[in-house]
């Protein structure tokens, strides 16, 4: 299982970045999908989850400002961030897991992309 995150980079508070997440061989759905993040120093934090049924899960820190949603072929799983703060800065990383998995298991996830929010 590889899966390949991109899409991150330095951006103003109040800015907008997508993040995508690539599946070597295999399709995101059907399957629960997370995002997870992980700042300087800090342990991982969960972000969001697409669950098998579409149904869509998020951290307090992140509600009604990211959506996380899966391509039509199902094979590229996104984070849209919009409203970015300072304190969103961190690795992000996506896996094909469950929330619970995603967070128990970090060899589930991919390389991450790092994702900078900065004036």
């Amino acid at each position: 299982v590889q899966l390949v995150e991109s899409g991150g980079g330095m951006v103003r508070p109040g800015g907008s970045l997508r993040l995508s997440c690539a599946a070597a061989g295999f399709a995101f759905a059907p399957s629960d999908n997370t995002w997870a993040r992980q700042a300087a120093g800090k342990g991982p934090e969960w972000v969001s989850t697409v669950n098998t049924g579409g149904t869509k899960y998020y951290a307090d820190s992140v509600q009604g400002r990211f959506t996380i949603s899966r391509n039509n072929n199902g094979k590229t799983l996104y984070l849209q961030m919009d409203s970015l703060r300072p304190e969103d800065t961190a690795r992000y990383y996506c896996a094909k897991a469950s929330r619970a998995i995603a967070m128990a298991r970090p060899d589930y996830w991919g390389q991450g992309t790092q994702v900078t929010v900065s004036s």
